[in-house]
């Protein structure tokens, strides 16, 4: 049995110039703009604290809480940049791009206490109202609102396209709504001293949290049990490579994860019709890859003709025995990087 490793140029390439120099791209200005919205929130995020417990609001403490999130949102989208221009080294040789999704999960689950907080004061408000200062709270109300329309006006300049900047972009619109809610509840009370709004105000905001720390929440979880995007299943990858690539017999043993967000790594085996063409065919599905399903770090493996078939994947039938040792098991392997 013989082995060989080809290296494609484009991927030996990729293998050198490991920066991000795929798509999407990070530039300074996404970077800077991500970490000036960051600060921008975070102060105003404490302004609105010390409003809430300054005019007895409820619903500018939930505002708080939306703010945290975008806070969360932005500081993981930072880190992703920092930490992801940080190289992979022997014990970490996929570097530290996970510790953006790991940020991830405990955001999320932090969100999910501060909303079962805000809802139980807001059900002890209920029965028992404070008396709440409209004036103060409209005016930090509004500054908050100005506060968000200027960090979306920052973060809709340029480049949007990066996952991360459109994530951002998200928790600020939702954000809007929560300095909306809590200018109304200050209006009304201005007008009509119905304090309960208030309470009722907060656990509307609080909602808008949890729909976006439920969101948070999966994306981490299914890329911590190395989930594959949804539009790249390991069905739809083998449909696409057979429909449009020449020379391709086979694919099997396809894993498709994330590393992080927008960063997807894959390993399959391929069968090419000719064994001559193996090399090219293994350059058309890395090619393929790329292009078609944003995989930007495959390792393809060949199955040669003159070899068994390939056996069952062990990770997809764990009872049986697996006796295709994926470094020995098949007489030849091409990877591209």
């Amino acid at each position: 049995m013989s082995h060989s490793h080809s290296h494609p140029q484009s991927g030996h390439d990729h293998h050198h110039d490991h920066d991000h120099s795929h798509t999407p791209t990070v530039t300074s200005a996404n970077e800077r703009k991500i970490l000036l919205s960051f600060v921008l929130i975070f102060v105003f995020m404490i302004v609105e604290v010390v409003g809430s417990f300054l005019s007895g609001s409820l619903a500018l403490l939930a505002d708080a809480g939306h703010m945290l999130t975008d806070a969360g949102a932005l500081a993981l989208a930072y880190a992703a940049f920092r930490f992801g221009r940080r190289a992979a080294d022997s014990k970490r040789t996929f570097g530290y791009l996970r510790l953006e999704v790991i940020a991830g999960f405990i955001n999320a689950i932090t969100l999910f206490a501060i909303v079962g907080w805000i809802c139980y004061e807001a059900w002890l408000r209920f029965f028992e109202p404070h008396e709440i200062l409209a004036g103060p709270m409209l005016l930090v109300a509004i500054v908050g609102l100005l506060v968000n329309i200027l960090v979306l006006w920052i973060m809709t300049r340029g480049d949007t396209d990066h996952v991360n900047v459109k994530g951002a972009i998200l928790h600020v619109m939702g954000d809007l709504l929560g300095s909306v809610g809590a200018i109304v509840a200050a209006v009304v009370i201005y007008y009509t001293a119905w304090t309960p709004i208030d309470p009722i105000l907060s656990v509307v905001v609080a909602l808008l949290i949890v729909r976006s720390a439920w969101k948070l929440l999966a994306k981490s979880i299914h890329i911590l049990l190395e989930g594959a995007p949804d539009d790249a299943s390991p069905a739809e990858v083998e449909r696409g490579l057979m429909e449009s690539v020449a020379g391709l017999a086979a694919v099997n043993h396809i894993h498709v994860w994330q590393l992080s967000s927008g960063r997807t790594m894959a390993t399959l085996h391929v069968r090419p019709q000719d064994d001559a063409q193996a090399r090219e065919v293994v350059e058309r599905v890395a090619k393929e890859l790329k292009t078609r399903f944003n995989i930007e770090h495959p390792t393809v493996a060949i199955d040669w003709n003159a070899d068994e078939p390939a056996s069952d994947c062990s990770l997809t039938q764990p009872r049986e025995h697996h006796n295709h040792d994926h470094s020995h098991g098949h007489s030849g392997s091409a990877q591209t990087h």
